[in-house]
């Protein structure tokens, strides 16, 4: 009967204390594994263009294979959405200022130099940060920070780039010609702003979006008032999918003493995005404006739109696994608005 009695006794009110939950660790995808011999590289490579890359390299001896595999890992080879966010805004402004499809030399041109300035661009970034890429997960298995790959080979690299994208520029114009000296000393300070300023970023969508006045320059030997919004809106995309990319490493360059506008920002970054993309879109009306263009512009905007939202839900809880799927979202808006200025173009 007692036991009975205790059955029916009302149950305490009193919440049970919960158990802090302790902060999630940082969860950094782990690099591809790599066959017995291989060289390893950093977490994240991508999977898909390790393998392309190991099987380019495959019939070469084994000493200048790995040699070559690290060159190209110091270059991000391994990862293309890199070159692809620099290659979808050149090709947007090869094509309003072309009016149409772009004529073929200045486009084999800027397309292999889009390429070449990266890896250029990412040589000279990982020189920079030889001493801060160790602290950080994600980037402690790079080429230099592993020792792979030493200072002045990078330095090597970095120069013969540059050399290599100059002679593309010599088959252009004079104004283009003067534009690139600019561009390449934008890539080249770049890396060492994170030391300085919480606003790399806005140096890195400098550098990045260069190639717009000169891709105008190329085709219509001028930089006319369209360029230089092209230009504005550019910088104002790479904030917004460099600051997703820098909340995955906040943490890290947070002990480590980076700066980068997800530490500038911090508990108000979602809401900074936000204004960000809604700017970054009003900008890209007003090149729809600008120049006239017709449906499938304004339907690709919409999509890219879309896009924004789907990023923005995607950090919401500011996991890095989201945020870095966020910043890779960032290709496809970036296909989309070219895909959308081209079929305006070719329609109109």
């Amino acid at each position: 009967m007692q036991a009975k009695l205790r059955g029916m006794a009302p149950t305490s009110r009193k919440r049970q204390k919960r158990t802090a939950t302790p902060p999630s660790t940082p969860h950094v995808r782990p690099a591809p594994t790599p066959a017995p011999g291989a060289v390893p590289v950093p977490a994240d490579s991508s999977t898909r263009a390790t393998r392309v890359l190991s099987w380019l390299l495959q019939k070469l001896p084994p000493h200048i294979r790995e040699k070559a595999l690290d060159y190209l890992v110091l270059t991000r080879m391994d990862r293309p959405i890199g070159a692809l966010l620099l290659l979808w805004p050149t090709w947007w402004a090869l094509w309003l200022a072309a009016g149409d499809f772009p004529p073929l030399k200045p486009l084999i041109i800027f397309t292999l130099g889009v390429f070449a300035m990266r890896a250029a661009g990412c040589a000279i970034n990982d020189f920079a940060d030889r001493k801060l890429d160790p602290q950080v997960a994600r980037t402690a298995g790079r080429p230099i920070a592993s020792g792979r790959v030493t200072p002045r080979e990078a330095l090597l690299v970095f120069a013969a780039l540059l050399v290599f994208a100059f002679v593309l520029v010599l088959f252009t114009n004079a104004l283009t010609i003067k534009l690139s000296f600019a561009g390449a000393a934008l890539a080249a300070i770049y890396p060492f702003t994170k030391r300085y300023t919480h606003m790399p970023q806005v140096v890195l969508g400098a550098a990045f979006g260069w190639s717009i006045p000169m891709a105008f320059a190329a085709v219509t030997n001028s930089v006319p008032p369209l360029g230089w919004l092209l230009f504005i809106a550019h910088i104002l995309w790479s904030v917004i999918y460099d600051t997703e990319y820098a909340m995955v490493d906040r943490d890290d360059d947070l002990k480590a003493g980076a700066k980068s506008t997800a530490i500038l920002f911090g508990d108000a970054d979602l809401p900074i995005l936000g204004i960000l993309m809604a700017t970054f879109l009003l900008a890209m009306l007003f090149v729809g404006q600008r120049a006239t263009l017709g449906w499938p512009y304004w339907l690709g905007l919409f999509i890219a739109a879309g896009l924004f939202g789907r990023q923005l839900w995607q950090i919401r809880a500011r996991a890095r696994d989201a945020c870095l799927m966020a910043f890779r979202d960032n290709n496809w808006l970036g296909m989309v608005l070219w895909i959308g200025i081209a079929l305006a173009l070719a329609v109109r």
